[in-house]
């Protein structure tokens, strides 16, 4: 990379107005079918690759939630391309709450804060800034890159990553191996050891609608089949139920990894002590350890004297890969044959084996930027558009790579306040992603 005066190269410049300009963009998210800042944020990027004479389209289901897809030729063609994918959507965010305006992209003590900085317009950031550079150096990759900045992934994807998937499947159909967020960013074991969670699982997700219908009444009678009685039963149930830990491949690496580094036994019999250990992740790395559901929404009725005849609830459901089958049907016997269930939003759990050239490339690359560095696999608890790309038989890694701060509760921060990520960070991501590139 061709650096400045400062030692910096222009990339390493350049990630940070990259990263404050797509903050910049209310892209929020809502669940509907709104979505005006998708499309300019889409718009803008199409115009950073277009400097750089990369032709780009914009796709769009629905007017408004527009996804961007390019192709980079690499030297060799012959190979299959990685997909590089992002999505240009955030969670919503209240003003008041925030130290910071969330869509000002504002620097304050060496971070740039804002809705996106974490989740995930750093990495889109990273990814335009490096490969902007290697193409004004002539610096074609070693094959083809596959460019995707999709809408509408904190909703699922349905009109982003689904619809590509399901209508333009052949723009991808090449592609071998991906990645994309929620992992590359660095956990302090001790002193300056650090370890860096690669995502290669994701929980499945079962968003559910629960129904049960009883007899309707006047609510000064007698009645023995209510259907709020039976719902509030159900929903009791599957909310205070455990369900028993499962070691998916992925979580058991991590884990003696994990051990390893503390330098105490892995003891399958009690693996929330070493999840305590973990500090701020802790939470997310521990619940991959079992399957969860839980109860988020209540509804039946509509006045105090009068019996409904249907009462409903929605829950939260997210299953291990391998578990879906023995997941449901725990769940169904839980509910009881008075309750239905049926899906709102329905994903798959996905994993891959950490190994071959691309574990390899992104091990020797982050090693490179930082001596004190470990790769490890991880399961996120949550999803990402890695569900759909996986229906076309692509790999999916998560690799945004970060070297942060001890200190700083980078997992807290998704969906948070204050989300904020490091300047140094950014920098450090666009050497590694850099060098990723040159070896994968």
């Amino acid at each position: 990379m061709t650096t400045g005066s400062e030692g910096l190269s222009t990339a390493e410049v350049e990630v940070v107005d990259l990263c404050r300009e797509l903050i910049a963009f209310d892209t929020s998210n809502y669940g509907d079918h709104s979505g005006p800042g998708e499309r300019k944020a889409a718009e803008y990027v199409a115009g950073k690759l277009d400097e750089v004479g990369v032709e780009s389209k914009i796709y769009e289901k629905h007017p408004g939630r527009s996804s961007l897809v390019a192709r980079i030729e690499g030297v060799d063609s012959g190979r299959p391309p990685l997909l590089v994918h992002g999505h240009l959507d955030v969670v919503p965010a209240a003003a008041e709450d925030w130290t910071h305006h969330p869509f000002a992209g504002e620097i304050a003590d060496g971070c740039v804060w804002g809705r996106g900085a974490v989740d995930m317009k750093n990495m889109n950031a990273m990814v335009l800034a490096m490969l902007r550079q290697r193409l004004r150096e002539g610096r074609r990759p070693p094959r083809d890159i596959v460019l995707a900045f999709l809408a509408d992934e904190e909703a699922g994807g349905t009109w982003g990553a689904q619809y590509l998937v399901d209508e333009h499947p052949d723009l991808f159909a090449d592609c071998d191996a991906a990645i994309s967020e929620v992992g590359g960013f660095s956990f302090t074991v001790r002193d300056e050891r650090r370890l860096y969670l690669i995502e290669t699982a994701e929980k499945g997700i079962a968003w559910m609608k629960l129904t049960a219908r009883g007899t309707a009444g006047h609510g000064s009678m007698v009645n023995r089949d209510n259907a709020v009685t039976e719902l509030a039963a159900a929903v009791a149930r599957l909310g205070r139920y455990e369900f028993p830990v499962h070691l998916t491949p992925t979580v058991r690496t991590f884990l003696e990894e994990i051990c390893e580094e503390f330098a105490i036994p892995f003891d399958e019999n009690d693996l929330d002590a070493t999840v305590a250990r973990l500090g701020p992740i802790a939470k997310m790395i521990g619940a991959t350890l079992r399957n969860t559901l839980n109860p988020t929404v209540l509804g039946g009725g509509y006045k105090a004297n009068v019996i409904p005849g249907e009462a409903t609830a929605q829950v939260d459901g997210r299953f291990l890969p391998g578990t879906e089958a023995d997941y449901f049907a725990k769940i169904d016997e839980l509910l009881g044959p008075k309750v239905d269930r049926e899906f709102i939003h329905h994903l798959p759990a996905v994993e891959t084996p950490f190994e071959d050239g691309l574990v390899n490339a992104m091990s020797a690359a982050l090693l490179a930027e930082d001596p004190q560095a470990r790769a490890v696999p991880y399961c996120l608890s949550g999803g990402t558009d890695a569900k759909s790309f996986s229906r076309l038989g692509v790999r999916n890694f998560g690799f945004a790579p970060l070297k942060l701060p001890p200190e700083l509760d980078f997992a807290g921060m998704f969906h948070g306040v204050d989300e904020r990520v490091p300047v140094d960070g950014l920098r450090f991501g666009v050497r590694v992603l850099d060098r990723f590139i040159e070896m994968s």
